[in-house]
């Protein structure tokens, strides 16, 4: 082989695999499976506190990254209600929400006394992985 074409075979080689290996993005995300749009929050663990965050507003069919960085934790917190629609996919934790606009709020207790309101996030166990998907459905 010439030494022109091994520089070329070579050149090619580089380029289609720097062109293939990208790195993952890591991120928590939320995809809304059903025909309606849906409000999101999100409760967690931030090292030091447990705190939630919302609204994210997710059209039907959409997704949403809530977090987008790599997953520190195990398990992550969600509570989701359909717009113009009653009931909510709700579980056993108890999370500060404002009701409506976005918000961040530090803490747990005593949300009523805050001027929050109290809802029932379900867990969702990412098994440690740094990037994972929920899914909505009807």
């Amino acid at each position: 082989m010439s030494a022109r074409l091994f520089l070329i075979s070579a050149a090619l080689i580089a380029t289609l695999l720097g062109g293939t290996i990208q790195p993952a993005a890591a991120r928590f995300s939320v995809c809304n499976k059903t025909a309606r749009p849906t409000s999101v929050a999100l409760g967690f663990f931030n090292g030091k506190e447990w705190a939630s965050s919302g609204w994210w507003k997710i059209s039907a069919g959409d997704c949403a990254a809530l977090i987008e960085e790599p997953l520190l934790a195990r398990f992550y917190y969600v509570y989701a209600k359909p717009e113009d629609l009653g009931g909510a996919w709700e579980g056993d934790r108890s999370f500060c929400v404002k009701a409506d606009g976005r918000f961040t709020i530090q803490g747990r207790a005593d949300c009523l006394a805050q001027g929050y309101e109290v809802k029932r996030f379900f867990q969702v166990d990412t098994g440690n992985t740094p990037d994972w998907t929920e899914n909505l459905a009807d």
